[in-house]
Order: structure tokens, then sequence, then C-alpha cells
């Protein structure tokens, strides 16, 4: 007698044995064998092992998995065991996705799966709508007498499973759905409100899966309009699903927010008024409805009052909205990303933070609303989140002008003891567009507090302070002779060139006068030869010139 260990060694030996001997143009013994064992064998866990061991056969090159799939239907016919059923029904989807492109057998595996999906146990109504998901198609398939066959409707099939009992069913039957999309089925429309209604599922895995199918059938019809809920008016589709969405940023469960908050940075067709909501907390016109002129011009006629021309204030909100009914895209919208901003799990704070980036990247004015959410999250406890919220503002920073409140709350950041945080930093200050010259001379004196402090970050700096310069020539321009502490009357003291605090301020001064010709005349003596010094020696830093010393009657250039 084999102890189950040996016998599953053995067998596992057998059936290989046999798949090399098939890839031959002998006829294939799997066959008979697998015949054999799933007929005779009375053992269910072995009956289990020897469907698992032949959907592991089904994928090795060479073997034709064909030869086995009938064997495979015929038992599932009469077997009892939910589990071997279920690996059966694995063993066929291996089969279907051997042979892609024949239809025939593709049917043929897609009519099992149909016939086993009233199934008592979830494991097997779960292969099957797996099944479905991948191998079932929406073209018609003919037959050798040229007969088409009925053309079952796989997405009416898996969207009725939606509403299954089992938590695990409807999980599978959402994700058999976006298997479909994935392939290249276009979606139906109608999936739109069976997956809304799933939002409110008591099972994480249902609305994480929910949201994920709202998504994309918000990208295939996203000019579609629908209807808005206890009301007569009507929305885009992708706004509608936008607000969705955005209610589940508040889920219970921090999987499902992460998942929502990384599906709102991908949806740029939402409407900007939507999306301006998602930093506000507060409901529009405090819950209190405006009518519109159609309906107040509709209660006139209904009153059989005579007009008397425009009465003053017939426009105003006179009834409370309860906030219960609030509909979804006036509430959900409303202050999603202050939440996902200011939630407890940093993993939704990563996500919120990157959904606000790639919405900047696409709205100019969404970025300037979004800046002072982004600022705030440099101050976040987790270092992955400031460094997130760091390489964010330096994707949108075309769009963004700093103020000096802000300026000062990004500077603080480089006192960080992280040198990744800092150097991030450094880059993001090196696209940073500053609206002041005291937020230039701010930025100078953190970045030479900061090179005090992490001498090694000195490299970082010097690069920060060239982009800094080039960037605002006029903003430099007027700090220029506090800066190098010249006096029109008297002559300074020559700074040491070895202090790479004084080097720092050389090279935002001189990218600054790249495009400033009326810099250098507020040069001393010195500064040229400084300049000379510097353009030889730190060439990367240091841009080309047009300077002229003052006291010599022909002027000395340096390119």
């Amino acid at each position: 007698v084999m102890i189950p260990g040996s016998w599953d060694q053995a067998l596992h030996q057998t059936l290989c044995s046999a798949g090399s001997c098939c890839s031959l143009s002998s006829p294939p013994p799997t066959c008979s064998l697998s015949r054999l064992l799933l007929f005779q064998e009375n053992d269910p866990s072995v009956r289990l092992k020897i469907a698992s061991l032949l959907g592991l056969l089904s994928k090795t090159a060479g073997f034709s998995p064909d030869c086995i799939m009938d064997d495979a239907i015929n038992i599932l016919q009469n077997e009892k065991s939910h589990q071997v059923l279920a690996q059966l029904l694995d063993t066929l989807l291996a089969i279907g996705t051997k042979l892609p492109e024949n239809q025939a057998i593709q049917m043929r595996l897609v009519d099992v799966a149909c016939k086993h999906l009233s199934d008592t146990s979830h494991g097997v109504r779960n292969k099957c709508l797996q099944l479905l998901g991948n191998l079932g198609s929406l073209e018609k398939s003919v037959t050798k007498d040229g007969e088409g066959l009925a053309v079952r409707d796989v997405q009416k099939i898996i969207g009725d499973y939606f509403s299954d009992q089992d938590p695990r069913v409807r999980t599978a039957a959402i994700k058999a759905m976006l298997q479909l999309h994935e392939r290249g089925l276009k979606l139906h429309q109608t999936i739109y409100n069976q997956a809304c209604k799933l939002l409110s599922d008591d099972y994480e895995q249902v609305r994480s899966a929910a949201v994920q199918l709202i998504w994309v059938v918000s990208q295939l019809y996203p000019e579609s309009i629908v209807p808005i809920p206890s009301s007569n008016e009507e929305i885009r589709l992708v706004d509608d699903a936008f607000g969705k969405i955005c209610h589940m940023v508040s889920d219970g469960s921090w999987v499902v927010r992460v998942q929502a908050a990384k599906l709102l940075g991908s949806m740029e067709q939402v409407s900007s008024h939507f999306l301006e909501q998602t930093l506000d907390k507060k409901l529009m016109s405090d819950l209190r409805r405006k009518r519109t002129a159609h309906e107040r011009a509709k209660e006139l006629y209904s009153s059989g009052e005579f007009s008397s021309g425009r009465k003053w204030g017939d426009d105003a909100p006179k009834e409370e909205i309860d906030t219960g009914a609030v509909n979804l895209i006036e509430s959900g919208a409303c202050g999603a990303f202050v939440h996902g901003l200011e939630d407890e799990m940093y993993e939704v704070r990563i996500a919120a933070v990157e959904a606000l980036c790639m919405l900047a990247q696409s709205s100019p004015s969404f970025a300037e609303k979004c800046l002072d959410f982004l600022v705030d999250m440099f101050n976040d406890e987790i270092e992955e989140v400031r460094l997130q919220s760091i390489h964010t503002m330096r994707k949108i920073s075309n769009n963004i002008t700093l103020r000096e409140d802000q300026l000062d709350t990004v500077l603080a950041v480089l006192e960080d003891s992280s040198r990744d945080i800092r150097e991030a930093l450094h880059e993001l200050l090196c696209c940073t567009n500053v609206s002041t010259k005291e937020g230039i001379h701010l930025a100078l004196v953190e970045l030479l507090k900061n090179l005090t402090k992490y001498p090694t970050d000195r490299d970082s700096i010097w690069k920060c302070l060239k982009f800094l310069g080039s960037r605002h020539p006029t903003l430099v321009l007027p700090l220029v002779p506090e800066l190098l502490s010249t006096h029109p009357f008297f002559d300074t003291a020559e700074p040491d060139m070895d202090d790479p605090a004084y080097i720092a301020v050389l090279v935002l001064i001189f990218n600054a006068a790249k495009t400033c010709p009326t810099m250098p005349a507020l040069f001393s003596d010195h500064t040229f030869r400084h300049y000379a010094y510097l353009r030889d020696s730190l060439s990367h830093l240091v841009p080309a010139l047009r300077v002229c010393k003052r006291n010599l009657e022909v002027p000395v250039c340096c390119w």
C-alpha cells in the first residue's frame, strides 16, 4: 500500500512521462490513463489530485490538451465532489486558454460552464464565472454544417450573479466582467446601474471590484446621459461615476479607499465643476435647492395667476432638502480629496496625492486650487508620503506659482533628516515658480542653512540655485547688491572663494545674469575674476556670459 505522498509523486511522474509521449506521432496514452484513473478511482482526494495534475499537464508545451477534454466534460456530469468539480472546470479553463483559436471548443466550454452555474458550491460557481470571463465571446460560432449555434449573452449571464447570495461569487462575477473588458469586448452600458448597487455591499471585496467596474464603464460611455435618482435632472455618466467613486473614498475599508482614490486620478474627462468640489467639504448652497425659471413659470401657470412681471426674489430657495435625499453627485464629490489626504492610513494618503497629481497635470486651474493641500502634506509623519508629495508638486510645477507662505512651508522640509527628502526638495525648487524677490531671498537663506547643516548636500544645492536663478532673473536683480555686499562708493573685502556658501550665491547670480544684461553692471572687480574662475572650474553650473571689466578700455569678454 502506497502512502498518499508517494502515490501523488508516482502519479505525477506517470503523467509527466505520458505528456512527453504525447508530443510524438503515436496516439497519446494520457487519454486512456486519465479515463482509467478518473472513472475508476473512488477516493475524491485522489481524483482531485488527478484533475489538478491534468490541468498542469495541459499547460505543458508540446502537449495537445483536447485529447482529455471529452473525458473531463463527461466526468463533470456525474461528479459529486464539489472540489473535484471546481478543479475539473479549472482544467477545462486551462484547455480553452491553450486553444484560443478553436471557436467550437470555446463555445462548448462556455456551455459547460453555464450548465454548472446553478451548483450549490460557491467554488464551482466561481470557476464557472472565471471560465466565462476568459472564454466567453460575443461572436457567433458556426458549425461544420453551417448552422449557427445559439449565441449566449455572456454579459447578461455574468450580470445575473451580481446578486448572488455568496459574496465570493459576486466578486467573481464582477471580475469575470472585467476580464471580458480586458479581452477587448465592449461592455453594455446597462451594467453601470448594476455595479452602482454593489457599492453598498457588505463585503469589501465586492465593493472594491464594483468601483473598478464603474470606472471601466465610465471610460467606455463618458458622454452618455444618466438620470439622477430622486430628481428629474440628468447628468453625464462620467460625472455621475466620479461622484460615486468619490463617495467610496470615505468607505469603511482602507482597501476600497485606496482603490477609489487611485481611480479618481485617471478620470480626466470629468467636469471642472465636480472636480473642484473634491477640495471643498461644504455642500453647495447649504443644501438649499434653487428652482429653475421653468419650474417657477410652471408653478405660476398651474396656480391660475396672471403674470404681473418678475417678482423680487421669486427664485430664492424655498425649501430645505433632506440631507439623506441629496443625490450622490452632490455629496459624494464634496471633500473627497480632503478626506483622502487626511486618512489615517498612509496608503490612502499616498493614493490621494498621486490622484491629485494626475488631475492637476491636465487642469492648470485645479493645480492652483490643490496647491495648499499638497504643501500641507510636506509635514506628514510618514516619509513616503512626504516624498510622494514633493514628487507630485514637481510634476505640476509648470502650472503653479508658490506664494510666500507656501514657500515657507516647503522650505521647512530642508531640515528633514532624510537625504532623499532634501534632495527631492532641491529638485522641486529647480522647477518652481516664485512670486516675489522676498521669496527668492528666503529660498537662498534656507538653502544656505541647509548647506551649513548638511555639507554633503553641496552639489545638489548648487544645482538647485542654478535653476532658481535662471528662472527668476528679474527677481534676483534687485537682490544683487545685498548678496554681493557691494557699495556704490567704497570697495568691500573680497570674499573667500573656498567658501561653498559664497559659491552658491555666485551660481544663483551668474545664472540670473544670463538673461538679464543689466546685472553685470552691479558686479565688483573681484566678482569678474571669480566668474572667470568658476566658469573654468564649474562650467556645468556657471553659464557663458558677455561680461566686460569696467576699468579697462578693451573689453575682456567671457563666452
